[in-house]
């Protein structure tokens, strides 16, 4: 069964961040009346619809609770890793991959394992960026989480980090 989105919640688009449902509307598609969620990303001011039953195909999700929000930073605090030593451009690939999928635990394995990995190699152009991608996307959902704002997110972040 498909997510169930109201207007004025707060939801993560794979890729995008964090969007609100601005409005829930129906609209007539080849002699089909279709409802779509007409979402905001906060980020961007992006709008972006979603037929209601394609949410889970999309990976349209509600923001993590409590419980996950410990697993995301646990998995930034781990330090046992295998980083992934292969070419830039596979790396990249992979953690591309990573972020496409929307996923707050996979997205803090990129950040996690790119900030470890700059301190061994110079990060290429494009690792950097994704580096950033993925900084952004974690801290818009922590923060909201958290209730926090943004900067005492990315401050704990780097605290991590400098650790």
């Amino acid at each position: 069964m498909a997510t169930e989105f109201r207007v004025g919640d707060k939801a993560v688009y794979p890729g995008q961040g964090v969007a609100e449902v601005i409005a829930i509307d129906s609209k007539e598609i080849m002699g089909t009346t279709q409802t779509f969620y007409i979402l905001r990303v906060l980020d961007s001011d992006k709008k972006i619809m979603i037929p209601v039953g394609k949410v889970d195909d999309v990976g349209l999700r509600g923001i993590i609770n409590g419980k996950q929000l410990e697993e995301v930073y646990d998995i930034l605090r781990e330090r046992d890793v295998d980083l992934n030593t292969q070419t830039w451009n596979r790396r990249y690939r992979a953690y591309l991959e990573k972020i496409q999928t929307g996923s707050p635990f996979e997205i803090a394995e990129v950040l996690r394992d790119l900030n470890l990995l700059k301190f061994t190699k110079v990060l290429s152009h494009g690792e950097k960026k994704m580096l950033d991608t993925a900084r952004r996307l974690l801290v818009q959902e922590l923060s909201i989480a958290k209730d926090a704002s943004k900067e005492t997110v990315t401050e704990e972040i780097e605290h991590i980090f400098a650790a």
